[in-house]
Formats: structure tokens, sequence, C-alpha cells
């Protein structure tokens, strides 16, 4: 299968890159590597910049640094792209039902809302068929 050239990123997903690639699945991991090469596109919801933001409050996750800092490091290469959170996004995240978690669903509308797949290993999203998973 080939590789898309732009893609939606979940959050765990960044969070493992920024770690160093640990926890990534290969096709992941190449894709990071495409995208540091600006040879792909991620793009970067704000829902995950937000949960990435509370797990950092909590000690969940270390970005070795601040939010603001990691992901303005992030965005200094063009090929990781922010994509803001709208209100047509927030009503395509409530029609979700397939999900609890806020996260997942506003990150699933942004996937919908750009027609590109979503990276992610989360099974209940793949599970679900509201977006195509790549993993």
């Amino acid at each position: 299968m080939a590789e898309p050239d732009a893609i939606v990123t979940d959050t765990h997903p960044l969070v493992f890159h920024a770690g160093g690639v640990r926890g990534l699945s290969p096709r992941a991991a190449r894709l990071f590597e495409r995208c540091e090469r600006r040879d792909a596109i991620i793009y970067v919801p704000a829902a995950v910049i937000w949960e990435c933001s509370l797990l950092a409050r909590v000690s969940r996750i270390n970005l070795r640094r601040t939010v603001r800092a990691f992901f303005d490091d992030l965005f200094s290469n063009p090929a990781y792209q922010p994509f803001d959170l709208t209100p047509e996004q927030v009503f395509l995240a409530d029609d979700l039902r397939f999900t609890r978690d806020p996260f997942d669903a506003l990150i699933c509308a942004a996937a919908q809302t750009l027609n590109l797949p979503l990276l992610s290993r989360d099974a209940q999203i793949r599970g679900a068929g509201v977006v195509k998973a790549v993993w």
C-alpha cells in the first residue's frame, strides 16, 4: 500500500515520535521520517495540542520543555501543520457516538474535515470505521 502524502496525527503517535520513535509502528515511523525530510505533511489538530498540554500538566508525558516551546519547535518545520478547531468539527465530533473521549472524537472530526487518513493505533477508532486509520 502506498504511503499517504498527507495525514492527520492522533496524540499518541506524535508523543511517541517526540520520544525518539519508541512505540511507533514501522509505517508510522516512516511517515514521521518523511515529514522530517519535508516529503509528507502531518496535520496536528488543535485537540492534539490541547491533549498534550493536559497530559504534560499532570506529568503523564514529558515534552522536555514547555508545551508552547514543543509546538513552536515542531511547527518550525512546515511539514507539520497545525489544524484549527472549528464549530463544524465540534458538530461532527458530537455526531460520532463510538466514543466518550472528546479528544478522540475531535481528532476524528479533524481527519474527516480534511478528508485524510488518521495516524492512530487506537483500537476503538480503528474499529469504528469513522475514518481511515493508518498504523
